[in-house]
């Protein structure tokens, strides 16, 4: 056996050994020797499938940049433990299929061809672990492997991963074992991703701690800051709903002028000749100029909105209880609590547009009437890896209520380059966004100020009254969208998804990439208006896939949402085959007074969401399916999907055993006609 490190692939073809043993037994029938020769070819199958396995799982931990050792360790005290750990309890060696060393834990992987030898459990659902159980299933093989290095080496936190199949219908289940009797069973996942470097950790201690994450703990103190600051602005500012973010969106700006030194929270006294509403407000205008907010009409708009900070008579006096103005109050919370944690200007997260959904949701508003529906910040992120946004594209938003995608675009092509001169552009140049509401066009500005982007080319206007030919001259590579929803009707059709998402489509530059997330209805096109839209799209742009999404990714909503992905400005070809993909299961779960949340296997699920589809791994039916497409087709994964799944050997071995068992009932019921083609001599 070569046990050196395996980088590439070639020492998995040195472990021929091991597939020998399906050639050695093959089960004999005297009376059905055709049922010899198929197991035979069954069993021969199954042993260069056996490689095939191998190799498959091989590149899985290549791809995912983990060093692994075939057939052992290069860790010493590692390879000495296992040259102990036979299976049959000799005493001898036992190598388990791929050992890995990262950082400090070690990772024990055995797999196997069949989905039926995945993992054997005893009676009391414990995984069984006698020698013929560890022999011929993955997961048990893995357990006892993990478990002896766990045992007889210093490495006490080692994952057994069991794997059976192979590229496109296969099972990968990990578990947690230490140098103790117990084990910890995980979840499946999808693929190797969660024990890199990168991600191990955080797996660790999701999985295994099950302690939260920093994110996690993030998430949660914006919304006990959101609950608190809802509650201050009820009590001491008798704000409306729809005015409680833009006081908060005009505080912060003003506390972005505290480092130019042209604004301090002690200079709120609550006088009556400068109220501290004005002095807020004055601050909010200098850092529109300093930002160079412009033409004059906008900036004046903008200035509009934040109004109610100076004009609320309330907010501006002292409040008995308080001994202090609403206004400073608010300012000296959001300074501790929000301004001084959050880091805008590093952060992908909406932060604003996190504190405007929770705002809303008190009131049941959310500004639903409306067709308003906020993105969550992980489907933001998500379009940015489907469209595979780079720092050199221009980014279009026709409808960016409080800018998520828009955020998350700049943070994403930022990320991606150290050259400040672009990082400059980015943030001045390349990011541009319409909005009709004006209080969320002011949010939206704000959200892009607080970010550094001097210009915010966001403008309060109506979409789809824009000529797309003018829209165009923007450049716009990338189009990311969530527009109204429900809006249209037979009378006015033009407010129907899919028409704003054909004028998107048509305000980008040629070979511009979109994706839009509207509700499922919009793709099965059931009046005439849609269909219209979706054989006008087609005509002019190329569909390439559609994502059905997680039910809950609008919870409290009642929205069942999909992505779709487009080609702008080329015309959709007859063979062009596109992607439909069943992504329901997204890894995130709504968890009781936080609402939507990442789920430890999130990250793995979109790691695999976008394997597939970028080709660079096969999926079985259900999950995705490839075909052509007509424009009245229901462009859903549910239209197009068929069962792939390929028949186990104990599937085989059923029909084989039901087969002999029909036979000698017939056979003892006289009635072997039925397999000679003669007769009955019976007479009825």
């Amino acid at each position: 056996r070569d046990r050196s490190v395996s980088r590439g692939l070639g020492d998995v073809y040195k472990r021929q050994s091991r597939s020998s043993r399906f050639c050695g037994y093959v089960g004999k029938s005297e009376s059905y020797p055709y049922i010899h020769e198929i197991k035979e070819r069954m069993y021969l199958r199954m042993a260069k499938k056996e490689v095939k396995t191998d190799l498959w799982v091989a590149s899985q931990l290549d791809k995912c940049k983990i060093q692994f050792t075939a057939q052992g360790s290069d860790v010493k005290e590692i390879d000495e433990a296992l040259s102990t750990a036979s299976k049959r309890g000799t005493g001898n060696a036992g190598y388990p299929e791929y050992v890995a060393v990262v950082n400090d834990f070690v990772i024990v992987i055995e797999d196997k061809a069949d989905l039926d030898k995945h993992t054997k459990l005893t009676d009391t659902a414990l995984i069984e672990t006698t020698t013929k159980a560890i022999t011929d299933y993955a997961v048990n093989g893995a357990y006892f492997y993990a478990k002896h290095i766990a045992q007889n080496s210093s490495f006490k936190k080692v994952f057994a991963i069991g794997v059976s199949g192979d590229a496109k219908h296969h099972k990968i289940t990990p578990l947690y074992v230490d140098d103790r009797e117990g084990y910890i069973e995980l979840e499946d996942v999808e693929s190797f991703t969660m024990f890199n470097r990168q991600n191990i950790y955080e797996y660790y201690l999701r999985n295994v701690l099950k302690e939260k994450t920093d994110v996690e703990k993030t998430t949660e103190q914006i919304l006990k800051d959101a609950t608190t600051l809802h509650e201050y602005l009820r009590t001491y500012g008798s704000l409306k709903d729809q005015d409680k973010p833009l006081v908060v969106s005009g505080i912060l700006l003003a506390l972005d002028e505290i480092e130019s030194g042209s604004f301090s929270i002690s200079s709120l006294t609550g006088d009556d000749v400068e109220t501290d509403g004005e002095k807020i407000y004055n601050a909010i205008q200098k850092r529109l100029k300093r930002s160079n907010v412009g033409p004059d009409a906008k900036r004046d708009k903008l200035m509009s909105e934040f109004a109610i900070i100076k004009t609320s008579a309330r907010l501006n006096e002292i409040d008995d209880k308080l001994k202090k103005t609403p206004l400073k109050y608010y300012a000296e919370f959001l300074k501790t609590n929000v301004f001084d944690n959050i880091k805008y200007k590093s952060s992908a997260e909406d932060f604003i547009g996190r504190f405007y959904g929770e705002f809303m949701s008190y009131s049941g508003g959310d500004g639903q009437t409306l067709g308003i529906v906020l993105t969550p910040a992980h489907i933001c992120e998500l379009f940015c890896d489907l469209l595979n946004v780079q720092p050199d594209d221009i980014i279009l938003d026709p409808t960016c209520g409080t800018a998520g995608f828009l955020v998350a675009a700049m943070h994403h092509m930022i990320s991606a380059t150290e050259n400040e001169t672009k990082r400059k552009s980015i943030r001045k140049k390349q990011l541009h966004g319409y909005e009709l509401q004006s209080n969320m066009f002011a949010i939206a500005c704000t959200n892009m100020i607080l970010r550094d982007d001097g210009n915010s080319n966001i403008w309060c206007q109506d979409f789809l009254k824009q000529n797309p030919a003018q829209v165009q001259l923007k450049g716009a590579t990338v189009g990311m969208m969530n527009p109204p929803y429900s809006q249209g009707t037979k009378d006015d059709p033009s407010q129907y998804e899919l028409s704003f998402v054909e004028h998107l489509l048509d305000s980008l530059v040629v070979g511009a990439r979109a994706a839009v997330i509207v509700p499922q209805s919009s793709m099965t096109g059931k009046t005439k208006a849609e269909q219209a839209f979706k054989a006008s799209i087609m005509k002019n742009h190329t569909l390439e896939g559609v994502i059905t999404c997680n039910t809950d990714t609008f919870y409290g909503v009642g929205t069942n949402p999909v992505i779709a992905v487009f080609t702008a400005h080329e015309p959709h070809p007859a063979d062009k085959v596109c992607k439909f993909i069943d992504f329901r299961e997204d890894g995130y779960e709504v968890r009781a007074h936080i609402g939507l949340v990442e789920g430890d296997s999130a990250k793995d699920k979109k790691q695999h969401l976008l394997d597939v589809w970028n080709g660079r791994v096969e999926a079985p039916s259900k999950f995705c399916v490839e075909s052509t497409v007509q424009p009245d087709d229901e462009w859903l994964h549910s239209f197009y999907y068929f069962n792939d799944e390929i028949p186990t050997e104990s599937d085989f071995e059923k029909a084989i055993g039901d087969y002999l068992s029909f036979e000698f009932s017939m056979v003892m019921q006289n009635r072997e006609y039925l397999f000679t083609g003669g007769e009955s001599d019976e007479t009825e």
